[in-house]
C-alpha cells in the first residue's frame, strides 16, 4: 500500500469525560467491535474475575478507575485506528491534556443522568482551543436520565458546542427500546438479553410507514416521529468541514455497556474522522505527507513490566515513516539514537513493528534519554510545542523512610517525574525535595509506585504553597531581579529542567510579589 493511502487510512484519536461515565467500557466496546478482543470486561465489577483490557496498571484494578493513558490500535473495515484512552479522574488531568497533544479527533463520552460535569467542562475546553474534531457520544440510555433535549441544550450551553445529532433515542430508561440512526436512516432495537451480542437493525427510509407502529408501538413510534422532526428543524445538518474545523459536533445516543450504538458511533467516525493531521512546530508546519519522519514523546511510562526495569517513551508520528534500526535524531541532545525493538501496543499486550506511518503511536525502550516533549526527527532541527508542565495545587516535601533505600528512591522519583506523574522542586535555600501535582490522588500513586516497583519507601510533610510560578525576568542582570532573588530566597525551587519557580505561599504574595517587581513575568506553565 503507498504512503499516501497507509496515512488516509489512520484514525488516532482520545476517548474523554467525567470518572465513570463509561469511557473505559466505550473502549472496550470499540475493542470488541474491532474484533481485537472477543469479550469485553467490566472495569467496575470485582466480582467478574476479567478487569478491563486498558487498565493494567496494579492501582487502576483495585481502584476501578484509569490512571494513566492506555493506547490501543486495532483494524476496522480496512481503517487502522488508535485509541488513546485518557484518565477521568481531575487528579489526573495533565496526562490527559498532554494526550490531546498526540490525537487527532476526540470522543466525548456524557453520562446520561449527570450531564454535563466539570471534568468534561475543562477538557473539553482544551479541544476547543486547539480546534479538535469531537463526536459526543451520550452513555448509559438503559438508565433513567434527563430528556435528550435537555441534554443537547446542556451540551450546547455548558460545552459552547454546536450540536448536530445523528442518532436519536426511543424511549428512554425503562421505556428505551432502541436507536432511530439519522446519519444510515435505520432503526436498531434493544432487547436486554443480548448484552454481549449486537442487536438487529430495521432499515426506515420513510418514518411514517407503518410498519413502524408493529415494532415499537403506536405511541412510542408518534412519539419519535415528532421528536425526528423537532430535531431536523432545530438543528443543523451535519457538515463534514465544519466538524472537522471543530465548529460542529455530531452527538450519538447509545449504551456502551450494552453494546448499544456503539457500532453506529464507530461506523460513522471512521467516515467523518481525519486522518493524521498537520502540527506546529516552532520552526514551521509539519506536514504528514512529508517523506522525512518526525515524531515527538507525549508520554513516558517507567516499568511496563515490573520483571524487566523498562520505561516506554510514547512517540506520535508526525510525518515521514518511522523503520526499525533506523538511526533517528533526538533534538534536544542532539545525537543520534537507534531503536532495535519498537512496539505497538494492544494494552499490556506489545509487539515489535518493522514500520509505522503518521498517525502511529509507537513505544520506544528508553534508559533515560527522553523527557516528555522530546522530538525525534532525521537530522531536522525541529522543536514541537504544547506539552507544558501546568502549575500544580498540591505540594508536599517528600522525605526517604528508609536510609538503606536512598539510591531506589532517588532513581525512583527521577523516572516517575520523567514520566510526567508529578513534578519535583529543590528548594535553593536547603536542598530539600518538594513534590507538587495536580491533584491530591497522585501522591498515593507516587508512594504506591515506589515501593511496589523500586522498592523504596518515603513519607510526606506539608508544605504550604498557594501556586508554583516559573520565573522569567527581563534582564536577568539588574538591581530589580538581584533583590527579587534575595529577599523571595526561601521560596525560590528549580525545577527538573533547571527552571527557576517562584512557590508562593498566598494569593496576597503572589499579587504583591507582582506589584513589586514588575519586570519579573511569573507563569503558570513551563512553557513561556
Amino acid at each position: 500500500m503507498s504512503f499516501t493511502k497507509e496515512i488516509a487510512r489512520r484514525r488516532t484519536f482520545g476517548i474523554i469525560s467525567h470518572p465513570d461515565a463509561g469511557k473505559t467500557t466505550l473502549t472496550e466496546k470499540l475493542l470488541l467491535f474491532g474484533g481485537a478482543i472477543q469479550e469485553a470486561g467490566a472495569v467496575k465489577s470485582h466480582k467478574i474475575k476479567k478487569g478491563a483490557t486498558s487498565d493494567f496498571m496494579e492501582i487502576e484494578r483495585q481502584r476501578g478507575i484509569s490512571v494513566a493513558t492506555s493506547v490501543l490500535a486495532f483494524n476496522y473495515q480496512n481503517k487502522k485506528i488508535n485509541i488513546l484512552d485518557t484518565p477521568g479522574h481531575k487528579d489526573f488531568a495533565e496526562d490527559t491534556f498532554r494526550t490531546l497533544t498526540a490525537v487527532d479527533s476526540v470522543i466525548v463520552v456524557i453520562d446520561v443522568a449527570k450531564g454535563v460535569e466539570e471534568q468534561t467542562e475543562k477538557l473539553v475546553e482544551v479541544c476547543r482551543m486547539r480546534n479538535i474534531p469531537m463526536i459526543v457520544f451520550i452513555n448509559k440510555l438503559d438508565r433513567e436520565g434527563k430528556d435528550a433535549f435537555d441534554l443537547l441544550d446542556e451540551v450546547e450551553q455548558k460545552l459552547g458546542l454546536k450540536v448536530c445529532p445523528l442518532s436519536f433515542p426511543i424511549g428512554m430508561g425503562y421505556d428505551f427500546q432502541g436507536i432511530y440512526n439519522l446519519w444510515e436512516q435505520n432503526i436498531r432495537l434493544f432487547s436486554e438479553d443480548n448484552k454481549q451480542r449486537i442487536s438487529e437493525t430495521l432499515e426506515f427510509k420513510d418514518l411514517a410507514h407503518s410498519d413502524l407502529d408493529k415494532h415499537i408501538g403506536e405511541k412510542a413510534a408518534t412519539t419519535l416521529r415528532e421528536e425526528i422532526e423537532l430535531v431536523t428543524e432545530v438543528y443543523p445538518n451535519f457538515d463534514k468541514q465544519a466538524y472537522a474545523d471543530g465548529t460542529l459536533q455530531p452527538v450519538f445516543f447509545g449504551s456502551a455497556l450494552n453494546n448499544f450504538g456503539v457500532k453506529e458511533l464507530l461506523d460513522c467516525f471512521i467516515e467523518i474522522a481525519p486522518p493524521p493531521r498537520p502540527k506546529a512546530s516552532e520552526e514551521r508546519l509539519v506536514v504528514p505527507e512529508e517523506e522525512k519522519f518526525s515524531g515527538f514523546v507525549f508520554k513516558i511510562h517507567a516499568n511496563m513490566d515490573p520483571k524487566h526495569r523498562d520505561r516506554l517513551a510514547f512517540i506520535k508520528i508526525v510525518s515521514g515513516t518511522f523503520k526499525r534500526n533506523t538511526p533517528y535524531l533526538h533534538v534536544r541532545h542532539n545525537k543520534k539514537l537507534k531503536f532495535s525493538s519498537p512496539n505497538a501496543f494492544f494494552a499490556e499486550k506489545k509487539e515489535i513493528v518493522e514500520e509505522s506511518f503518521p498517525g502511529d503511536i509507537v513505544g520506544l525502550h528508553d534508559t533515560g534519554n527522553f523527557k516528555i516533549g522530546d522530538t525525534l526527527t532525521e537530522g531536522e532541527k525541529i522543536h514541537f510545542r504544547g506539552i507544558p508542565s501546568f502549575s500544580p495545587e498540591h505540594f508536599r516535601y517528600i522525605n526517604n523512610a528508609d536510609p538503606m533505600k536512598s539510591k531506589q528512591l532517588a532513581k525512583g522519583i527521577d523516572q516517575l517525574m520523567d514520566e510526567g506523574v508529578a513534578q519535583l522542586f529543590v528548594l535553593e535555600i536547603n536542598n530539600r525535595k518538594a513534590i507538587g501535582t495536580v491533584g491530591a490522588l497522585q501522591f498515593e500513586v507516587i508512594q504506591y509506585r515506589l515501593e511496589h516497583e523500586y522498592g523504596a519507601s518515603c513519607s510526606y510533610e506539608n508544605l504550604n504553597v498557594h501556586k508554583a510560578c516559573w520565573v522569567d525576568p527581563e534582564d536577568d542582570t539588574n538591581d530589580e531581579y538581584k533583590e527579587f532573588l534575595r529577599v523571595k530566597s526561601k521560596f525560590l525551587a528549580r525545577d527538573k529542567q533547571e527552571q527557576l519557580v517562584y512557590l508562593a505561599d498566598s494569593m496576597f504574595s503572589l499579587q504583591m510579589t507582582q506589584q513589586k517587581y514588575p519586570s519579573i513575568r511569573l507563569h503558570a506553565t513551563s512553557e513561556f
